[in-house]
């Protein structure tokens, strides 16, 4: 079976071609990018441009997967998202659970609630309660006198998802699935125990910083935060005064979030803006650093921040995996650890995907990913697959939920 990801980002755009074999190993036949600039914070900017610059890779990938791509699954940033838990039940049942029950306490959910201007990208079941016993897996076959279920959605303004469709459409391509920016990068790097035992998969993107955690096999919290990489380049480049590809090469070449004696001896050349090319200025890597730590940290306890918000902290997630372009800072998992007192590392998807392909590192992440998502693989039989369109909903952390359970 052939699967497509489409990832359009604010600084390129991706697209990659796997093929899933009947013994489950997955090949990745293409993964290519393209340099786009007309997505600004996520809004399109120019939709010639970019239906032009999607079909250039389009064109791209089908020439080096040797694959005619007519269907794709499409990346979604949830910057814009709202993320809700909310549950349903039904009493005086008093007999053994059968699929009818679960099927009436579905109905009375606000599961089927519609709202033009939400659309729901994301919809499940994240357990059961029965009498009081939280239970991850169907209660069918048990018996019990109150049942109640637990569902997570996410839903995105339907004006966002419609500029993406019209594009799309536009290039005769049809979209099989829309697939939240989060959950796309924790299905490339995560292994099948650590989405059991639970663990917080953190995506540093050039833009976007986005935040998954599995848990009990659940897709249970995904958010974004307009912060990337692309703020520590920016950063560099005002800090050291000098061009944007000077401050791009200093963060990938030569900054750290480990301190060594020797950053203040080491000294790196650098072009300054004066619009002379051969002006040059001296800086060492101790400035460099004392630069990039700030925001890496700031970001990071944005994420912590966010956690605390909505009471996930308390989970105690002893498992953290970093990727995407920001990950390949030397020392980050490290300096994460200090942060949130857990086990980091770097997530990529060598481990899971046979590639010939040259690109390994952790900046494809969410296209690889998104490349693999099944719905059949996240949707409970109970329940409709995506496709709804939902009321705007507050927020509600998932243990102040669980708290009256466990």
């Amino acid at each position: 079976m052939i699967k497509v990801g489409l990832n359009i980002g604010n600084s390129t755009i991706s697209c990659a071609v796997v093929e899933i074999k009947e013994n489950k190993k997955i090949k990745l036949l293409s993964c290519e990018s393209y340099p786009s600039n007309v997505l600004k914070k996520n809004i399109v900017t120019n939709f010639e441009d970019l239906s032009n610059d999607i079909k250039i890779l389009i064109t791209e990938s089908e020439k080096k997967s040797q694959k005619k791509i007519n269907s794709i699954n499409l990346n979604i940033p949830t910057v814009d998202s709202i993320s809700r838990y909310y549950e349903s039940e039904i009493n005086n049942l008093e007999q053994e659970i059968t699929e009818l029950d679960i099927k009436k306490v579905i109905n009375k959910s606000e599961y089927f609630n519609i709202d033009d201007n939400y659309y729901q990208i994301y919809n499940n079941i994240n357990g059961y309660v029965l009498d009081n016993n939280l239970l991850f897996n169907s209660p069918l076959g048990n018996y019990g006198n109150r049942l109640k279920i637990l569902f997570y959605k996410i839903l995105i303004p339907h004006k966002n998802l419609k500029s993406y469709k019209n594009i799309i459409d536009s290039l005769n391509i049809s979209v099989d699935c829309y697939v939240p920016s989060p959950l796309s990068s924790a299905l490339a790097v995560l292994s099948d125990d650590e989405k059991k035992i639970g663990t917080i998969c953190i995506d540093l993107g050039h833009s976007n910083t986005s935040i998954s955690i599995f848990e009990n096999d659940k897709f249970i919290y995904g958010d974004s935060f307009l912060i990337g990489s692309n703020n520590i380049t920016n950063d560099l480049a005002r800090g050291v005064a000098t061009t944007l590809e000077s401050a791009e090469r200093l963060k990938t070449l030569y900054s750290s979030l480990i301190s060594s004696p020797s950053d203040e001896y080491e000294i790196i050349e650098i072009p300054i803006i004066s619009g002379q090319n051969d002006k040059f200025n001296q800086i060492n890597k101790l400035k460099i650093n004392s630069i990039v730590k700030p925001r890496v940290e700031e970001t990071l306890e944005i994420v912590w921040q966010k956690l605390k918000q909505n009471n996930l902290h308390r989970k105690q997630i002893k498992n953290v995996v970093l990727t995407g372009g920001g990950a390949q800072l030397e020392g980050i998992s490290q300096y994460a650890e200090l942060i949130f007192s857990s086990n980091v590392r770097i997530g990529n998807f060598k481990d899971k995907i046979i590639s010939e392909n040259t690109i390994q590192n952790a900046s494809f992440s969410d296209v690889i990913g998104c490349s693999l998502y099944d719905q059949q693989d996240f949707f409970d039989n109970y329940v409709e697959k995506q496709g709804k369109k939902h009321n705007k909903q507050g927020f509600k952390g998932f243990f102040n939920w669980l708290d009256k359970y466990i």
